[in-house]
């Protein structure tokens, strides 16, 4: 294909700005004010710009462990948060903070039993007593399932799990390893927890590209390429920012999940033990979202779409699929049209359950 001279302009464009400016990417972090800060974790309001009232039932972002919680404020005009707080949406944002070797000791009994629960109070509370509508991407996802069916009296309003699997032997690179986690147990997890605290940043951000290393090795083809598509290449460079900021798997946790997830495949069936009590998706007993991506290496159609049987108490399971792989189903450019959309007619719903009218834009009126 022959450029034209536009495109040419385009791209030499891009890469003046590339070298003389920096980044095309708008990284800056969406505004926030800290609430509460939960065991070493942080829960965050988000501002809402001038013009903007917001209103509630408030919106929890819940991340996965390891990956930074700006997933869902990737880089500006692909920041789910920035879409949900334009909206006129009381938003809030759990960070786990920095993950090292001193947290090797935490494990699913503290994340799902009391930093979550804390930061759903605290949400709350701050909502003037309106109960959360949980958002939660792969395994914050998981998260807001367990704590929901661990603690029932929790003011959760809604789940809308993103690219969560919960049938871990329809995710192909876990298949060769399922056998293995069988036989050893949680030995190798634990013996990684006792060495080096868990599962180090470093092993953590090459296990994620592994995971897309078809899109690793095409990258510099498509973005020489695509020189021409300034918004292509500020999302190469939002995704980079975001793996170079991926941080540690405390010891315990690793050794849990390897063990119930892995070996177990334990939400696909009783579920997983948490402090003592095995905990499982049947427990849930709120309205879920589950959206899977067409294209998610990671937690593929099969893996979440269970979800739909599994979640046997919840009032109110809705499953669709979007556009995208793991990290573009939450965040990517066609995101806003696939994605949010279903996000928004969904928190649009659980507002009027609450008795609130919802509008296209910062305007909220009681029913």
């Amino acid at each position: 294909m022959i450029p034209s001279p536009r495109t040419l302009r385009a791209a030499a464009g891009n890469v003046v700005h590339k070298v003389l400016y920096g980044p095309l990417a708008d990284l800056r972090p969406m505004p926030a004010a800290l609430i509460e800060e939960v065991e070493g974790s942080a829960v965050y309001r988000y501002r809402a710009p001038r013009g903007v009232v917001p209103a509630g039932p408030p919106v929890l972002f819940v991340p996965p462990l390891a990956a930074p919680a700006r997933c869902y404020d990737l880089r500006r005009g692909c920041s789910l948060a920035e879409h949900v707080v334009e909206a006129g949406r009381l938003s809030y944002l759990l960070d786990y903070g920095p993950i090292d070797y001193g947290d090797r000791d935490l494990g699913l009994r503290e994340w799902v039993g009391e930093v979550l629960p804390r930061a759903v109070r605290a949400v709350s509370a701050d909502a003037g007593g309106q109960p959360v509508q949980l958002v939660g991407w792969c395994l914050g996802g998981v998260f807001a399932l367990l704590a929901a069916a661990h603690e029932p009296g929790l003011p959760i309003a809604s789940v809308a799990a993103i690219a969560t699997p919960v049938d871990v032997s329809a995710v192909p690179p876990a298949a060769p390893l399922r056998p293995l986690a069988r036989v050893t147990g949680g030995a190798p997890a634990a013996l990684a927890g006792a060495l080096l605290g868990g599962l180090p940043r470093p092993v953590v951000k090459r296990g994620y590209q592994l995971l897309a290393i078809d899109k690793y090795v095409q990258r510099p083809y498509q973005m020489l390429t695509n020189l021409d598509d300034a918004e292509f290449l500020a999302q190469i460079e939002a995704v980079d920012h975001f793996t170079d900021a991926m941080t540690a798997y405390p010891g315990r946790t690793l050794a849990e999940l390897y063990r119930g997830l892995l070996a177990d495949n334990a939400l696909a069936g009783d579920g997983l033990v948490i402090g003592g009590r095995r905990v499982g998706l049947d427990g849930v007993r709120v309205p879920v979202l589950a959206v899977a991506g067409r294209r998610d290496g990671v937690a593929p159609v099969a893996a979440v779409e269970p979800l739909t049987r599994l979640l046997s108490s919840s009032p109110d399971v809705r499953f669709t699929e979007a556009d995208g792989g793991h990290l573009g189903v939450l965040t990517g450019r066609s995101a806003r049209r696939t994605t949010w959309t279903h996000l928004d007619a969904w928190l649009d719903e659980g507002t009027r359950r609450h008795g609130i009218r919802p509008s296209r834009r910062g305007a909220v009126a009681s029913v």
